[in-house]
């Protein structure tokens, strides 16, 4: 889900792209790129996701004027590879989505925040209290992360943007129907789960050295 249209105050417009900016340079200053760079294959398939999020955030859902309802893939993208390549790929979707017009400029940095930081932190947090409290199995690894945590990035992001509206709307009718949206959350996280579960079932089957946040020896090799 993202904004469309700028229905929340000039001031929180500033403050939320403030806070994705300072959020997203701590996650550029661990220099993602020099990864990409050793790693050719690993510069396809991230240039691949990104292409294929992008294309995906195309199939949307107009719910109200200033709201788009689609799957975010954030979750898979930081368990695929880790936080700060995953969100250098959603400011390209972002930044694409801005330059096709689909999204005003003044919401890149809200949109970034809701859809990108929120559950990005969230992935984060899950895969780690899962790397080091649960069992090495991987079973546990990928329901855990690859359903629940992505259930808990949608709802993640959802709750973000409902503040945000709870903070500073500018309308009082959209502040109305974002409480709306609210009730709502609980029928569109399985949709996340089940698209990011099914997708890292595949990968962990065929190709888990492409997982960055997996380990196959600890999980498979040593068991």
């Amino acid at each position: 889900m993202s904004f469309s249209e700028p229905v929340l105050a000039p001031w929180l417009l500033v403050s939320a792209s403030l806070v994705a900016l300072v959020l997203l340079g701590l996650a550029l200053a661990q220099r993602p790129w020099r990864m990409l760079l050793a790693d050719s294959g690993l510069q396809h398939r991230w240039l691949a996701a990104t292409v294929a999020v992008l294309l995906m955030w195309q199939l949307r859902a107009q719910a109200v004027d200033w709201l788009t309802l689609h799957l975010m893939f954030t979750a898979l993208l930081v368990l695929v590879f880790k936080a700060p390549l995953a969100l250098l790929s959603l400011l390209l979707v972002n930044l694409a989505m801005v330059v096709t017009g689909r999204v005003d400029w003044t919401l890149l940095g809200v949109n970034l925040l809701v859809t990108g930081v929120m559950p990005a932190l969230t992935m984060v947090l899950v895969w780690r209290l899962v790397d080091r409290y649960l069992p090495d199995n991987l079973m546990v690894f990928l329901f855990v992360c690859g359903f629940f945590g992505a259930a808990l990035s949608s709802l993640a992001a959802g709750l973000s943007a409902v503040g945000l509206m709870l903070l500073g709307a500018s309308d009082v009718h959209a502040l109305y129907q974002a409480l709306e949206y609210a009730r709502f959350l609980p029928l569109l996280m399985p949709s996340e789960a089940f698209i990011t579960g099914m997708l890292m079932s595949i990968l962990l089957v065929y190709h888990p050295h492409w997982v960055a946040t997996f380990n196959d020896h600890r999980y498979i090799d040593t068991k």
